[in-house]
C-alpha cells in the first residue's frame, strides 16, 4: 500500500513538472476506475436506452479537466475533487441531449412547489400523504411519480449551489480548487452549505438515512435497500423526494437572496 502511494505522489510530480501529455496519460490511467464508480452510480434509473459506456466517455472528460486544474499544494484529496467534476460532466451531457420528457420536468416543478409550501406552512419536510393530498393524487400516484422523476433527480446534491453573477450552477468540489472563486463566493458557497445541512436536518429520519448511505458511505441504492429492508425502486423514490425537497430549499434561498 505505501508504493502505491509513493508511485502517485510521483505521478503528481512528473504531471506538475512537466505538464506533459504523457505524465496527464498516466495519471487518467490510474484514476479511470472514478470514471467507472461515478457513471455507475449516475446511470442508477436512467432509461435503457443511456448506455453505460457512454456515460464513461462522458466522464473522462471530467476527468481530464480536474486533472489539469487540481492543485495538490491545497491539501485536499483528488479524489473527491475528481468525483464532481466528473459527475458535472456526465451531467452536462445528459442536459445537452435533453433526454428528461417535458412532462417528467413539470411533474417535477409541481412536486418542488407543493413541498415548499407545506414545508412553510408546517416548518417540516413534507410526509407522502400531505404531498398526495396537496396535488389532489393518491399515495401510489405520487411513489410512481417519484419513480418517473428520478431521472430528473440524478443531478444530485452535489450540483445544487449556485454562485457567481451568471447563476451557474456548480457543485461542492468545485469551489476546491477553483481560483477564480472570490471572497464573496466562498461566502455564499458556505452559506448555502448551511442551509443544506439545516434542511436534510429536518428530514424524516429514513430520507436522512438514504442519502448519509448513498452520499457519504457510497453505497449503491440496492445495497441502502437491503440495509432498509425496502426494494431498490422504493430507495429511488425516498431519494428522489429528498432531492427535490432540497432543491427547492436552495431555490427558496437564492429568491430570498436576491
Amino acid at each position: 500500500m505505501p508504493e502505491r502511494t509513493v508511485d502517485v505522489d510521483s505521478l503528481w510530480a512528473d504531471f506538475i513538472r512537466t505538464r506533459s501529455q504523457t505524465a496527464r496519460d498516466r495519471l487518467i490511467v490510474q484514476y479511470s476506475p472514478l470514471v467507472k464508480y461515478v457513471a455507475g452510480r449516475v446511470g442508477v434509473g436512467l432509461p435503457r436506452n443511456v448506455e453505460q459506456a457512454d456515460l464513461a466517455s462522458f466522464g473522462v472528460f471530467g476527468l481530464i479537466d480536474a486533472i489539469e486544474k487540481f492543485d495538490p499544494e491545497r491539501g485536499f484529496k483528488f479524489e473527491t475533487y475528481a468525483i464532481a467534476r466528473i459527475k458535472g460532466a456526465i451531467l452536462d451531457e445528459l442536459r445537452s441531449i435533453d433526454w428528461v420528457p417535458r412532462s417528467v420536468r413539470s411533474k417535477a416543478r409541481k412536486l418542488e412547489q407543493a413541498m415548499a409550501k407545506l414545508e412553510a406552512e408546517h416548518s417540516r419536510a413534507a410526509t407522502d400523504a400531505e404531498l398526495a393530498e396537496e396535488m389532489g393524487i393518491t399515495e401510489k400516484q405520487l411513489r410512481t411519480m417519484l419513480s418517473q422523476i428520478s431521472f430528473v433527480g440524478v443531478a444530485a446534491l452535489d450540483e445544487m449551489l449556485s454562485v457567481g453573477d451568471q447563476g451557474e450552477g456548480i457543485s461542492l468540489g468545485d469551489t476546491v480548487a477553483d481560483q477564480r472563486a472570490g471572497p464573496t463566493d466562498a461566502f455564499e458557497v458556505e452559506e448555502m452549505r448551511q442551509i443544506l445541512a439545516a434542511s436534510i436536518n429536518r428530514m424524516p429520519e429514513r430520507e436522512k438515512i438514504v442519502l448519509t448511505l448513498y452520499y457519504y458511505e457510497g453505497l449503491t441504492l440496492a445495497e441502502i435497500g437491503r440495509v432498509l429492508g425496502v426494494t431498490e425502486s422504493r430507495v429511488c423514490q425516498i431519494h428522489t423526494k429528498a432531492v427535490l425537497h432540497l432543491r427547492s430549499k436552495m431555490l427558496a434561498a437564492e429568491r430570498d437572496v436576491a
